[in-house]
């Protein structure tokens, strides 16, 4: 049952998005990006994903209406109010309620346990594979689900409320992802990705030809059921950025047909093996990442690991867009390497914003990555944040900075 306040509350917050959305400074900021994404910059972009501090920015217990799916939508549309009267980046409203595909993904045979810590979600995986030449062959490629008479329901229900205010569809937010070497840590552990390695490099390769397999068998289990939905508008896509581009879908794409991953963004990193030598990361990791990239028409590459180091392997994934310049990254090689053929998406250390606030701290970093990257196709991203010490102004004031450091520059 649906409350006549509820309906009220949904519908109000629903127009108010669709008002923002029509903004002329949404179409103006939408061009940009699609220039940028071409690798046609009119300047540097400035993003920020709030992410963990979301809790301290819109706690949920704020949330106004009873009806439990319609308290997750109400969250929906105020965190997008939200992004534009206090956060006002460079990112975009579309007038468009987004109902995502509902899909349940098996297990590989054997139980992963998550072990919690205490405070902001701090957790580790046990690892149920113990000796993996003896245990091997417990696992299984995983088994999928949809619940599309779910999907339809919601879709119905969007419409019924507020479609005439915010029309509603169904699209992500499946993330394209290959990260099999996260995959490989649940089911071993980090310590023996690591030693398999050198004391058992031929299980190790089986395990990883294995962990590729099943994504491979994911993917072409979604276009299969149709199930593929385009991110070429401000969907998120890499580990930070805006999907708007001309090039996708593919130019022979019709909208009668069924989509397929190469009229999408697709993304990978591994940055759980930034211990090991960029030979042995090409060994054991790219290798089975790149049959996966090769499904999608545009790649990103990367998260928290140094890239500089590999980027003579990374360099051959194929339609690969764009680059994560994590703060451990050396931004002068990578400035080098990248040019003007790949986005530089710059990921600031998040520490001066989590901690102090060190406004001339801040203002440095931009500073300097505005000199090293001057003639790269630059994108600023403030993510990976878990608090701001209940003083949501931080956020506000970051974009603020670095917006006056970019116009300035």
């Amino acid at each position: 049952m649906i409350s006549q306040k509820d309906k009220e509350i949904i519908r109000s917050l629903a127009g108010r998005v669709r008002e923002i959305a029509e903004l002329p400074i949404m179409e103006q900021r939408k061009q940009s990006i699609y220039k940028f994404n071409a690798l046609n910059p009119e300047k540097p972009l400035i993003l920020c994903y709030p992410e963990g501090v979301w809790r301290e920015l819109l706690p949920e217990e704020e949330m106004q209406c009873e009806n439990p799916k319609l308290r997750a939508w109400e969250w929906t549309l105020r965190s997008q109010i939200y992004w534009w009267e206090h956060i006002n980046d460079d990112n975009v409203l579309e007038p468009w309620f987004n109902i995502p595909w509902d899909i349940t993904v098996g297990d590989y045979g054997v139980e992963i346990k998550e072990i919690h810590g205490e405070g902001l979600g701090s957790y580790r995986y046990e690892p149920p594979i113990t000796d993996l030449e003896r245990e091997f062959e417990k696992l299984h490629f995983r088994e999928y689900r949809v619940n599309r008479g779910l999907v339809q329901e919601n879709l119905a229900l969007a419409q019924e409320l507020f479609g005439d205010l915010l029309p509603s569809r169904i699209r992500g937010y499946t993330y394209y992802t290959c990260s099999i070497t996260w995959e490989a840590i649940k089911l071993i552990g980090m310590e023996a990705l690591f030693t398999n390695m050198y004391d058992d490099p031929d299980n190790l390769h089986r395990l990883i030809h294995f962990l590729g397999e099943d994504q491979l068998r994911y993917y072409q289990w979604l276009e299969q059921e149709g199930l593929v939905t385009l991110n070429n508008e401000n969907d998120y896509v890499g580990t930070g950025g805006v999907g708007y581009t001309h090039e996708l879908p593919q130019k022979d794409w019709k909208p009668e047909s069924q989509l397929t991953l190469m009229d999408t963004w697709g993304r990978t990193d591994s940055q759980e093996t930034i211990g090991v030598s960029p030979a042995m990361f090409a060994e054991f990791v790219l290798q089975y990442q790149i049959p996966i990239l090769k499904k999608f028409g545009l790649n990103c590459y990367g998260c928290c690991e140094p890239i500089q180091d590999r980027w003579q392997f990374i360099k051959e994934v194929p339609n690969l867009r764009k680059l994560s310049v994590s703060p451990w990254c050396d931004q002068e090689k990578m400035a080098d390497y990248l040019g003007k053929s790949y986005i530089f998406s710059r990921k600031p250390n998040p520490s001066p914003i989590c901690t102090d606030f060190d406004e001339e701290i801040i203002r440095k970093d931009i500073r300097n990555t505005l000199k090293i990257a001057k003639d790269n196709v630059l994108e600023i991203i403030l993510k990976d944040t878990h608090t701001v010490r209940n003083q949501p102004g931080r956020i506000t004031r970051w974009v603020e900075i670095a917006r006056q450091e970019v116009d300035s520059f």
